[in-house]
């Protein structure tokens, strides 16, 4: 059987982005990650797997 990645979509209204999301569940937590999209425009969490990608035509702007 293969584990289905969850993948979250995300807006410009959601970034910065990080991992654990507002909407993961508490016992879920793990230590928070910023996620870095400025190279194909798609993160993967290093503690839990979650995949974000950005929505389709979300730039990214340097701070």
């Amino acid at each position: 059987m293969t584990q289905q990645v969850p993948v979250v979509e995300l807006d410009s209204k959601d970034l910065p982005a990080f991992c654990p999301n507002k909407a993961m569940p508490i016992w879920s937590s793990h230590p928070r990650v910023f996620l870095d999209f400025t190279a194909s425009g798609q993160a993967k969490c290093p503690y839990c797997g979650t995949v974000y990608q950005l929505k389709p035509g979300v730039q990214l702007h340097a701070h």
